[in-house]
């Protein structure tokens, strides 16, 4: 992470825990509402098929247990 963008979060958050003002702390609260993004929006083409395919499968009936999976991967674990 670049350290000016660093910085700039610590003097934010050392402003904040100083801040008294409740119409300022609401309105910050309002951005950051509005700021947050649907991770559907930011992820690829091939990774919504790749999730729309495992629910499928999820739904009829394709799946293997915990203890199936984790024998199946183990050596990469």
């Amino acid at each position: 992470m670049d350290i000016d963008l660093q910085n700039k979060k610590i003097e934010l958050i050392q402003w904040l825990s100083t801040l008294n003002d409740e119409s300022i702390i609401e309105k910050i609260m309002k951005l950051r509402e509005t700021e947050k993004t649907d991770w559907w929006k930011e992820i690829s083409k091939e990774e919504k098929k790749s999730i729309d395919k495992g629910i499928q499968d999820a739904d009829s009936g394709k799946l293997r247990s915990h203890s199936e999976a984790k024998k199946l991967y183990e050596k990469w674990l």
